[in-house]
């Protein structure tokens, strides 16, 4: 190899970006509720602020998901969710220790 040759440069199939993450960590979440039309009930919302805002999610939700997820939410110390399911998932356990 002379002094002007560079050694070479691994090929990377696919560049990460913000889609390719299929995983992230809850940062914030906000509930909020829309009033229906007149005697029709309202709707739920859960904007989910993901990855310190690196990526934001809204659900819609009923209100007992809206209670439970509340529920979950306010005592899980870590809260992921996938993008691609739209699932959240409560923290991690090990084996035995529940």
């Amino acid at each position: 190899m002379t002094t002007t040759e560079q050694p070479p440069v691994a090929q990377v199939k696919q560049p990460i970006t913000d889609d390719s993450i299929k995983v992230r960590q809850l940062s914030h979440y906000q509930f909020s509720w829309v009033a229906g039309e007149a005697g029709q009930p309202g709707t739920w919302t859960l904007q989910l602020v993901l990855d310190e805002g690196a990526w934001e999610e809204v659900l819609t939700v009923d209100a007992d998901d809206a209670d439970n997820l509340q529920d979950m939410l306010s005592t899980a110390s870590t809260v992921f969710f996938d993008v691609g399911r739209r699932t959240l998932m409560f923290g991690t356990t090990v084996v035995g220790a529940a």
